[in-house]
């Protein structure tokens, strides 16, 4: 039953590009197993090992810290406390909440990012207690991604304990805003224009070590509102309705956004929430509704866009012109979300790496996919960038009823501190 339930959570991962058995050079399938024979990277999965009972304690820790998107702070002090006696070389909170811990390299010429998200999609209220049943751990957030920031901690702890430097230096970090409305906040700010450059993005957020995230899926997301007077429903009759007005947006761009995502890269699109409106009789002086559109080519998001505010353009103008009295109805529309799209390919040297290191710890052959995830911002900009699995079992991502389960999770920290290694230099 648990890994029926599973697979819901690979979904997640495996929405587009899924690319089987892919090739992996040689070479690096070779440096993966110079690495792990070394002695010092031994003694550095022992203590990983030898560490797993107060990894999942800082998970259970973390997880009981309610952190909905743009309220990570009390959960981002508590993780710098974490990352401060991990052994991290200094820690500091940025403008926009993200918690960061340095590890120095011996040469410092570039810095590597390797981070989880603070943020959760549930809000203030919900019971985030731990529950344990069996062997299973449940709670609201204790995969997604409060899993993936105590493999963080982990990791520092790893770096620090068995004194390993890398030649580059390391930001270890958990981040904001990265679910939903989020919009990706964290990851805009740390790759801002003017940033300190980071050379590569190793973000910790998805399933088994094999499912590996090579590719961003972009957004759009969008708040529309129609507005009007409002009025009684038989003695207004005949002012703007705005309820009518975004029915014929609605039905304007439907039909051309089916044929225009019937070709070409995977493209979607939903109108998700609806609302507006008092009563049964009276006529609505605002409705509104929350659209988001995706694909993984920005030239097909940027033609489904122009398609949607063509439509609600369209809608608004239906409406007006069959007004007997009154105004007529006002449009406003409010992006609220734009993650960009972009791809590392499969010859790339991190993606390469990161098979090569899955591979040689899962046995399995990798699994390439895109999905919207925090390294949508470094593809976007052509930087190397990749999402790596946290270790273990779960499902339920997002519901009230997820979960997670111990099952060999000490190979996902393993897996991350390989891919550092490497990238980092050592």
């Amino acid at each position: 039953m648990k890994l029926k339930n599973y697979f819901p959570l690979l979904v997640l991962f495996l929405t587009n590009q899924n690319v089987i058995s892919q090739t992996i050079q040689p070479q690096y399938q070779k440096q993966v197993e110079e690495l792990v024979n070394k002695p010092t990277v031994q003694k550095a999965f022992e203590y990983i090992k030898s560490i797993d009972e107060q990894t999942i304690k800082d998970m259970i820790f973390l997880t009981e810290i309610p952190s909905p998107s743009f309220h990570e702070k009390e959960k981002g002090l508590a993780f710098a406390e974490l990352l401060k006696k991990a052994g991290a070389d200094s820690v500091w909170i940025d403008e926009v909440g993200n918690v960061i811990g340095k590890r120095k390299g011996t040469k410092s010429e570039k810095t590597i990012l390797v981070e989880a998200h603070l943020d959760t999609v549930f809000p203030f209220g919900t019971d985030v207690t731990v529950k344990q049943k069996g062997d299973t751990l449940f709670a609201p957030g204790i995969g997604d991604a409060t899993r993936s920031l105590s493999v963080v901690i982990a990791l520092v702890k790893t770096f620090h304990h068995i004194d390993i430097r890398t030649e580059r230096d390391i930001w270890f970090a958990g981040t904001v805003g990265e679910e939903g409305l989020g919009d990706l906040k964290g990851m805009k700010h740390l790759f801002r224009e003017g940033a300190h450059p980071l050379a590569a993005h190793i973000a910790i957020d998805g399933g088994g070590l094999e499912y590996i995230v090579n590719g961003g899926i972009g957004s759009l997301r969008y708040k529309v509102m129609f507005k009007g007077s409002g009025g009684h429903s038989y003695g207004a009759f005949g002012i703007g309705n705005p309820h009518n007005a975004l029915a014929n947006a609605i039905t304007a761009f439907v039909p051309k956004a089916d044929a225009f995502t019937k070709e070409g890269p995977k493209t979607t699109y939903s109108v998700s929430v609806l609302g507006g409106g008092t009563s049964v009789n009276s006529i609505p002086f605002e409705s509104w509704m929350l659209v988001d559109m995706r694909s993984e080519s920005q030239e097909k998001l940027k033609g489904i866009n122009q398609l949607f505010l063509t439509a609600m353009e369209e809608g608004l103008e239906n409406e007006n012109a069959i007004i007997r009295s009154g105004d007529a109805l006002k449009l406003e529309i409010e992006k609220v979300g734009d993650r960009p799209s972009g791809l590392a390919t499969v010859e790339s040297p991190l993606i390469q790496q990161t098979m090569a290191v899955a591979k040689f710890l899962s046995g399995k052959e990798p699994v390439l996919s895109s999905s919207s995830t925090n390294a949508n911002i470094a593809h976007s900009l052509g930087i190397p960038a990749v999402t790596i699995g946290k270790g273990g079992v779960g499902g339920g991502a997002h519901s009230l009823d997820e979960w997670w389960m111990n099952k060999d999770g000490y190979l996902g920290i393993q897996n991350a501190l390989l891919l550092v290694l490497m990238v980092g230099g050592y």
